[in-house]
């Protein structure tokens, strides 16, 4: 059956010009779902450093109780932490900690808008193509 098919030189033609747009079509659904996972993987990136910094400021920040209790907290701690003049001493342990939590919020939010800019980049290039 195999010869019958080549022998007619229209129907090769056809099954030739078929195969090439298959081939076609396959690629461009492989580029289309490369792009979709990269988009994907973008968008879960900043969907979780969103995340984590809203966490770690809702935690940080709080509401008006939780400052309450954080500051009645903060006075059992300096009142522990006075040394011998009566000064205040704050915790090595609870400055390294303010730091830690601000530089990975700074962090977080700089990798956010990284993101961000190349998400709307992309967004604007395919715009122009379209």
């Amino acid at each position: 059956m195999g010869s019958l098919e080549t022998r007619d030189p229209n129907k090769r033609r056809l099954i030739e010009a078929s195969e090439h747009h298959k081939h076609e079509v396959e690629k461009e659904v492989r580029s289309l779902s490369d792009k979709t996972e990269k988009m994907i993987i973008n968008g879960l990136i900043i969907g979780g450093s969103l995340a984590i910094t809203y966490l770690i400021v809702s935690q940080w920040g709080g509401s008006k109780s939780k400052k309450k209790k954080a500051k009645a907290r903060e006075r059992e701690i300096a009142a522990e932490a006075e040394d011998d003049n009566g000064l205040v001493v704050p915790s090595l342990i609870s400055q390294i900690g303010n730091k830690v939590i601000s530089q990975a919020s700074i962090i977080l939010l700089d990798i956010v808008k990284e993101k961000l800019l190349e998400y709307l980049e992309s967004r604007k290039k395919g715009d122009e193509n379209s």
